[in-house]
C-alpha cells in the first residue's frame, strides 16, 4: 500500500454524534525514522469514553482536536522497523488511534503473545475493558459471598465481565441489558442468577424482585432511569463504583435531578460509598488482572463476546451506535487482516 487512510473529527457534535462529524482522508505511507516503527492497524476498539474526547470540556483526558485523528485502543502489526525492541511481525498493543497505519517511537507499546488468547481480546477481555471491570469491582465494590451484585450494560465488553468475576468470588449478578436477546444472553451464557430489560415499563418493580434481599454492589455504567430504579434497593453500606455515565454522554447541559436532596440524605443514613474511577487508577494491579482473567478465560468461568464491523470506514457509524447499545458484545472493527 503507498497510502493509508485515517479517520479526524471533522466537528465537535452537539447531543448525538452525526456521521458529517467525521471526516475519513488518505496520507501517504510514511517511513520509519531511527528508533521508529511502522504500526499496521489490524483491531481497532470502539469504547464509549470516546464521546468524552469529542468535547472540548474539561475532563480527565485531553480532547481529541479539531481535525485531529480519533483516538482508541488499537490492535497492530509492526510493518517496519528501526527500533530494535521491535520486530517486523510483532503484534503489539498500541493507541494507533482511527488509522489503518501510524508512526510509533516505541513508547506505549506493548507486545502481544497470540498464543495467549485471540489477539483481539488485547482491547476487549483481557485489556482496558476487563481491567475496568476487575478493578471497578474487585478494588472499589469488594463483593462478598452471598451479596447482590448488580450491573448495568451487562452484555457489554465491562458489564459481562463485572457479572461473571461477581459469580466467581461468590456473589449474586444480576445484569441490566437492552432487549430480550441481550438478557436471555447473560443470564444463559454468562451465568448470570438473572436480567432486566431496561426498556421494560415496569424495571424499577421487577429489579426489585430480582433483588429480594436488596443491591450491596451497583456497577454503574449508564446512569438515567437505569440508576433511579437502583437507588432506593441500595442496602446499608453499598457500593458504587461509577465507570461510566452513557445515558448523559449526549446531554447539552447538566441538569441536577430532582431528587438530589434525598439521595444526599440517603448516602448519609445508609452509609453509601460511591466511588468514580479511571481504569488508570489501578495501574499497579495490571500484573494481578492478567494473570487472573487469563486464567479465569482456560478454566471458561469468563466468556466474551465480540461485534465486529469490517473496514475503518465503517468505524463512525459503529461508533454512533454503540452509544445507542446497537452493539451486541465487545465494539471492534477489523481494520486489517492478521497478516499482511
Amino acid at each position: 500500500m503507498s497510502q493509508g487512510k485515517r479517520i479526524v473529527l471533522a466537528a465537535r457534535p452537539v447531543g448525538e454524534p452525526k456521521p458529517s462529524d467525521f471526516r475519513i482522508e488518505e496520507f501517504a505511507m510514511p517511513t520509519p525514522a531511527a528508533g521508529e516503527v511502522l504500526l499496521r492497524t489490524i483491531w481497532l476498539s470502539l469504547d464509549p469514553y470516546m464521546r468524552g474526547r469529542m468535547s472540548d470540556g474539561p475532563s480527565y483526558a485531553t480532547p481529541v482536536p479539531v481535525g485531529g485523528v480519533m483516538e482508541a485502543g488499537t490492535v497492530c502489526e509492526v510493518a517496519a522497523s528501526n527500533n530494535p525492541n521491535f520486530a517486523k511481525g510483532d503484534i503489539v498493543l498500541s493507541r494507533a488511534g482511527w488509522q489503518t497505519h501510524a508512526i510509533s517511537d516505541g513508547k506505549g507499546l506493548n507486545k502481544i503473545d497470540p498464543k495467549l488468547a485471540p489477539i483481539s481480546t488485547a482491547v476487549g477481555v483481557l485489556g482496558m475493558p476487563g481491567m475496568t471491570a476487575y478493578t471497578g469491582l474487585l478494588d472499589i465494590g469488594k463483593p462478598q459471598q452471598g451479596e447482590t451484585v448488580v450491573v448495568a450494560g451487562a452484555s457489554g465488553a465491562v458489564g459481562s465481565a463485572v457479572g461473571q468475576i461477581a459469580k466467581i468470588k461468590g456473589a449474586r449478578a444480576v445484569g441490566i441489558a437492552g432487549g430480550k436477546d441481550k438478557c436471555d444472553y447473560v443470564v444463559k451464557e454468562l451465568g448470570f442468577d438473572a436480567c432486566i430489560d431496561h426498556r421494560d415499563p415496569d424495571l424499577a418493580t421487577k429489579l426489585k424482585d430480582a433483588c429480594p434481599k436488596g443491591i450491596d454492589v451497583y456497577f454503574e455504567n449508564v446512569g438515567g432511569a437505569v440508576f433511579e430504579a437502583v437507588f432506593p434497593l441500595l442496602n446499608a453500606f453499598a457500593r458504587v463504583p461509577v465507570c461510566g455515565l452513557i445515558a448523559h454522554y449526549n446531554d447539552t447541559e447538566a441538569k441536577p435531578p430532582k431528587w438530589a436532596a434525598s439521595m444526599m440524605r440517603a448516602t448519609l443514613t445508609k452509609r453509601l460509598t460511591f466511588r468514580g474511577f479511571i481504569v488508570s487508577d489501578f495501574a499497579s494491579r495490571h500484573g494481578d488482572f492478567l494473570r487472573d482473567m487469563s486464567g479465569w478465560l482456560r478454566e471458561g468461568k469468563v466468556k466474551y463476546k465480540e461485534f465486529v464491523t469490517e473496514g475503518l470506514e465503517t468505524a463512525p457509524e459503529a461508533f454512533i451506535g454503540l452509544l445507542k447499545g446497537a452493539n451486541f458484545g465487545k465494539q471492534l472493527v477489523r481494520v486489517g487482516p492478521d497478516k499482511a
